[in-house]
């Protein structure tokens, strides 16, 4: 993760960020709560919290980079759950106030210390490797639907049953665990519209309408999410159906490993495998798609803490989508890179005509338990899926259900 001194706000926040954003939708306490008596709703997520640690254990238990995993793994597994019940008696703990960030931050906390830096790998190479194969297929059937708003329709349903693959839920990691994910079949079995936040319609009249270009060529910052499914058979199928319009795409990934969130070195290498000989996605030109560090290293996100990269790449974005330095074989540092064509970008070059044109957060971590009230300077995207009880009741609406929440500034 990037120093303190290197994270700075998202420059597309609504100002004064002070009293326009807060990381976290669901609120654990108020003004008037006790501060040294734990609320309902924080012990409630405490308890999810502690739910999870069984699934994590399992996972570290069997990660072959950490000697000897599995007794450290019980270690995870005992001080984590310490620092859970500490919180539960004493919410002022351990940096609290609780909230999602900070429970959160406190289990990577534990699992690095540990020496356990990415337990999710082998699952996520696995499921990326299945998730490639299937690239084609899931273009070609996006292709082939020849009416615009039936095709948008297909890309977000793609991009909710692609988030079913998320290993942060307790309950979808024993499925997965026991039986595996198939992405067709989740296309088909979404909750029936409409959802619990259902702008659809809305955000299909104005992609019908607008082409969210100006004078020079129109920005899409996107973050995303999960490995495998998520991103290669959910977002990227997105993401190329915007470069198809003209939009140059920024994908912002996690700067370390997370759950099984893909990484910004992972989401290069994913990329790289899925261009052909000529440097495009399925016959799409990709000269225009960035991949960009966000400097985050946790399954959900603060907007306030973001790369100095991705800040001065997102500064003038007009849609957000809310779901590096890198070194290339030239040796030459940048701060982006093009990893679909042949050519590296240098972000001086690209910043000196770009604009955003919109601003897509997806995904429960980043699209609703942490931002979905956020307000921007710009148009905005939210989708998620409901997957932890806490959350379906208070939104009132049903376990695995959808949120696709568009807001459009005028002007």
């Amino acid at each position: 993760m990037e120093s303190d001194s290197a994270m700075v706000a998202f420059p597309l926040l609504t100002t004064p960020i002070e009293s326009n954003y807060r990381a976290c939708t669901i609120p654990y306490r108020f003004p008037s709560d006790n501060p040294r008596k734990a609320t309902p709703t924080e012990i409630a997520w405490i308890d999810l919290f502690r739910n999870s640690i069984p699934s994590f254990k399992k996972r570290a238990e069997s990660d072959t980079t950490v000697v000897d995993a599995p007794t450290k793994a019980e270690k995870f597994a005992q001080r984590y759950a310490d620092i859970l019940d500490d919180i539960k008696k004493d919410p002022e703990s351990h940096g609290g106030p609780p909230d999602c960030i900070l429970l959160c931050q406190l289990r990577e906390q534990v699992l690095r210390e540990l020496g356990f830096i990415d337990i999710f790998r082998k699952v996520k190479d696995e499921e990326n490797t299945k998730a490639i194969s299937l690239f084609p297929e899931v273009v070609r059937l996006n292709d082939d639907i020849e009416d615009g708003g039936k095709r948008l329709e297909n890309l977000v349903r793609g991009i909710f049953a692609g988030n079913i693959f998320d290993l942060g839920s307790a309950q979808l990691a024993e499925v997965f665990s026991r039986d595996g994910m198939s992405f067709l079949a989740s296309c088909q079995n979404l909750v029936p519209r409409p959802w619990v936040i259902d702008d659809f319609d809305t955000f299909k009249e104005k992609w019908n309408k607008k082409s969210w270009k100006k004078a020079s060529p129109s920005y899409a910052v996107i973050f995303v999410d999960n490995s495998g499914a998520d991103v290669i058979l959910g977002i990227l199928p997105f993401a190329r159906e915007l470069l198809k319009r003209g939009t140059q795409v920024v994908l912002a990934a996690n700067d370390l490993p997370s759950i099984n969130d893909v990484t910004y070195p992972e989401l290069i290498e994913i990329i790289s495998k899925l261009k052909d000989e000529s440097g495009k996605l399925i016959g799409v030109d990709t000269s225009n798609l960035l991949i960009a560090n966000s400097g985050n290293d946790l399954p959900v996100i603060d907007l306030t803490r973001v790369s100095q990269e991705l800040a001065y790449l997102a500064s003038d974005a007009d849609l957000v989508i809310l779901e590096g330095m890198v070194k290339c074989a030239a040796d030459h540092d940048l701060g982006c890179f093009c990893v679909l064509c042949s050519d590296l970008i240098l972000v001086d070059q690209l910043l000196a005509t770009k604009i955003f044109d919109f601003f897509i957060c997806t995904f429960q971590g980043r699209g609703i338990e942490t931002n979905l009230y956020a307000q921007f300077k710009c148009d905005s995207l939210k989708i998620g899926m409901v997957k932890h009880p806490e959350v379906a009741q208070f939104l009132g609406g049903r376990l695995y259900d959808c949120v696709f929440k568009y807001n459009e500034v005028l002007g």
